[in-house]
Order: C-alpha cells, then sequence, then structure tokens
C-alpha cells in the first residue's frame, strides 16, 4: 500500500468531500437544481474513479480506504436530509437508510473497542452505494415537468429500490459480520 496523502485519487475524494456543502447550498438555499445535479454526478464519479485510479496506479493509502466509505455515508446522509426538506423520498426510506448506517456506526465503534479494524467494504456494498449515488440525481431531475422528469423519476426510482435493497442486505451482512467479531476474543495489536 502507497502511503502518500496526495495522490490523485485522494484529490478526487476530496473533491467529492467538497460537494456535500455545495451540494446542500444549491438545493436548499438557491434551489439550483441542475446545478446541484452536476454536483451529484460528479460525486458520483469521483467516487468510481478514485479507487479505480488507486489500484490502477498502485497509489492505495489508509486516508483513501477510510475517507471514501465515510464521504459516501456524508453524500447519501446529506442528500437524504435534502430529499427529507424538500419532499422528496417518503420519510420511512430516510430513516431506514439512516437507521442501517447509525446501527453499522455503533458496531464499528465496538468493534474498535475490542481492537478490530472497520469493516472491509464488499463489491454489494460498493454496488449499493453506486445505485443510491446514481438515483439522487435522477430522483433530484424528476422534481421538474416534462419528458425528460418522467423518465428520470423511472430510471431515479429504478436505481434507488436496487440501491435500497442492496444497502439494507449489505447492512445486514455487515452487522453479523460485527456482532461476531465483537462476541470473539479481544485483538491484541502489538
Amino acid at each position: 500500500m502507497n502511503s502518500s496523502l496526495i495522490s490523485v485519487p485522494n484529490a478526487l475524494t476530496f473533491l467529492r468531500f467538497l460537494g456535500i456543502p455545495l451540494f446542500i447550498y444549491l438545493t436548499l438555499s438557491v434551489h439550483a437544481d441542475g446545478w446541484a445535479i452536476v454536483v451529484l454526478a460528479i460525486g458520483g464519479a469521483t467516487d468510481y474513479f478514485d479507487g479505480k485510479l488507486a489500484r490502477a496506479w498502485n497509489q492505495t493509502s489508509r486516508f483513501g480506504e477510510l475517507a471514501d466509505p465515510a464521504i459516501d455515508r456524508l453524500y447519501i446522509f446529506a442528500t437524504l436530509i435534502v430529499f427529507l426538506v424538500r419532499d422528496i423520498l417518503p420519510w420511512w426510506v430516510i430513516a431506514l437508510l439512516i437507521g442501517r448506517d447509525i446501527t453499522l456506526a455503533v458496531i464499528t465503534a465496538l468493534m474498535k473497542l475490542k481492537g478490530h479494524g472497520p469493516f472491509t467494504v464488499t463489491y454489494l456494498g460498493k454496488a449499493a452505494t453506486f445505485n443510491l449515488l446514481y438515483a439522487f440525481p435522477f430522483l433530484l431531475l424528476a422534481q421538474g415537468d416534462g419528458i425528460v422528469s418522467s423518465i428520470a423519476y423511472v430510471l431515479g426510482w429504478s436505481f434507488a429500490i436496487w440501491g435500497i435493497a442492496l444497502y439494507i442486505a449489505t447492512g445486514i451482512n455487515y452487522a453479523r459480520e460485527g456482532v461476531s467479531q465483537i462476541r470473539g476474543p479481544r485483538v491484541i495489536n502489538s
């Protein structure tokens, strides 16, 4: 693992992080949904490319391993709060997704207390996040009128349904893994 903090993949991860407050500002303060959609699309693209480039260029880092999934969670959380305020998604969907992340955060903290590292992100976990991050721009675009909004509605909910199902399923799998580690012996780090 390359330990350099300064790399193109890490810069993309940081760029994605900067998009979170910008997205909130664009959707809630100035109602510039078109620009907010661009920010979400760039966020989704950088989520894909930062990992791809890190592996291809052998620029993986501990920062990337930890920051990438954390920023994904923040993006999802911020978008869900915006969607709650704007009444874009039903509250129970938002509660389900946020509940999953809160549950895993508690389990992760307990795992750390027992000396275990964070969860290893699985392919299905990445697919769940991918689907949600691609659903969000379409769901926001669906708030308009016309044929483009109608198509965006179908695409957005298609990605969202798969994303929600995978997000919950992978959450259950991560929780099982975490509880198993918590119940096991304490890890002594040397």
